[in-house]
């Protein structure tokens, strides 16, 4: 199918604010929209690990920690400053942690919240003004496959994404009327370090977990650098969808995402089914007037 592009002049290259621009998807994006010529805010904790990006184009390389509220009014303020706008916000920035529930430590937990749903919801929060202002913009928001379905020792990244799904959608409906476009990208198996390196996991197992919760960890590690899912396909897949015309709500990345999606869909509308009477009869009882 072909899929409708909006056209540019040189004068109206976008400019791309990306978060956690040091590894995956967020260096990929970044290295792509960089040589398509387009000025980009590319961030990152720590800025010596992008600083080779600045070589690829027009690139404003920023320090940024989303949990920092002022580093991200900071960071925001320079962007504007420097490129006069940010057209398009890539909420990229993101950390895993592996354990079941039970397993879980409550700092993790609260860590891995405060970079993937806090901090993403910070950057939104101070990028948006801008764009109501200019009644244009583009919010992209990384979840994962793993915010449409859950999956053992993931149930509580598996709730940040849920979280992040939750509020796209809300997002969408609040500012779509005034201009600005939100998409979800919702990725399965990727060669990035995620599963390698920026996921911590328990520290105390329990061995109830280990044909469930730990063997999913260590497939998820054993994986690690050998996924299906290409990040530089990934990051043009994703350009593709915020230039198109009509840009998708949700947009899923990989044959497994696709799979898992749309067997998620199945399973749903199944048990569903499988309930609608009990479900329907939770009602008060309709009242029946009789005619005199």
């Amino acid at each position: 199918m072909a899929i409708a592009t909006k056209s540019r002049t040189q004068s109206e290259k976008p400019v791309w604010f990306i978060t956690g621009c040091s590894t995956g998807f967020g260096r990929q994006i970044a290295t792509h929209v960089l040589e398509l010529g387009y000025p980009t805010v590319v961030t990152s904790r720590d800025p010596d690990d992008i600083s080779d990006l600045a070589d690829l184009g027009d690139a404003l390389v920023l320090e940024l920690d989303v949990t920092d509220r002022k580093q991200a009014e900071a960071a925001v303020k320079a962007a504007e400053d420097h490129f006069g706008r940010i057209d398009v916000l890539v909420n990229n920035a993101g950390i895993g942690y592996f354990a079941a529930v039970e397993e879980s430590d409550e700092d993790e937990v609260r860590k891995m919240f405060d970079v993937n749903v806090f901090g993403l919801c910070r950057m939104i929060h101070v990028v948006l003004p801008g764009m109501r202002e200019r009644r244009q913009g583009f919010i992209v928001n990384l979840s994962s496959i793993a915010g449409l379905r859950s999956f053992p020792a993931l149930g509580y990244y598996n709730s940040t994404k849920f979280a992040v799904e939750g509020l796209s959608e809300a997002l969408w409906q609040e500012v779509e009327p005034l201009g600005i476009k939100v998409m979800l990208v919702e990725p399965s198996g990727f060669r990035t370090d995620w599963a390698g390196r920026s996921a911590n996991e328990t520290e105390y197992p329990i061995a109830d977990y280990a044909d469930t919760a730990d063997k999913n960890i260590r497939q998820l590690r054993a994986a690690s650098g050998n996924q299906a899912g290409d990040p530089v396909r990934a990051a043009e897949a994703i350009v593709q969808a915020v230039e198109s015309l009509y840009p998708p709500h949700r947009l899923l990345l990989g044959n497994d995402a696709y799979d898992g999606a749309i067997a998620k869909l199945d399973e749903l509308r199944a048990e569903f089914i499988e309930w609608e009477t009990v479900s329907r009869g939770a009602d008060f009882p309709e009242a029946h007037v009789q005619e005199a």
